[in-house]
């Protein structure tokens, strides 16, 4: 059994863990299971405005190799957490659109499910800032696990 596991590198985003442990523990353990941890970088920094027109900022070569060799590490570190008997810890830097990434790794990978948390944004700020869980279940044909991020797990 192969599950993907988008991170974002907060604890919010790592609501979804937890439960894959707990579903893992209970899985005969004939039951190979492979973890493949995914967070995924974007491109740009941010955009610069000048009147009605914007401009993205792109990353330098130099910026973006320290970036993904942080989420390399970031990765290892959740991993090590998660390792127990019969299950194997893989990870995977993306670079891009989240959902598109997630999207993409999971048919590539052929993973037999998608565990990620929903940060359970509404109105405005859904709105403005998009959802990556809905894009992954709108978009993706594999299942997807979705666990509700709790607020307090953003102040730890």
């Amino acid at each position: 059994m192969k599950i993907l596991i988008p991170l974002d590198g907060s604890k919010l985003g790592e609501a979804a863990l937890p439960y894959v442990k707990e579903l893992v523990s209970k899985l005969s353990p004939e039951v190979k299971v492979e973890l493949i941890l995914l967070q995924v970088v974007s491109l740009q920094t941010h955009y610069v405005f000048a009147g009605e027109a914007a401009t993205p900022i792109f990353y330098s070569e130099k910026e973006m190799e320290r970036i993904q060799q942080e989420a390399r590490d970031y990765l290892n570190k959740v991993g090590e957490g998660i390792i127990t008997k019969g299950v194997s810890v893989k990870i995977r830097v993306g670079i891009g659109n989240a959902a598109e990434e997630i999207i993409k790794a999971a048919d590539e990978i052929s993973v037999d499910l998608i565990a990620m948390p929903t940060h359970g944004r509404h109105g405005i700020s859904r709105w403005a800032f998009g959802s990556v869980t809905d894009k992954v279940l709108r978009a993706g044909n594999k299942p997807v696990l979705l666990v509700r991020a709790s607020k307090g797990a953003a102040q730890t």
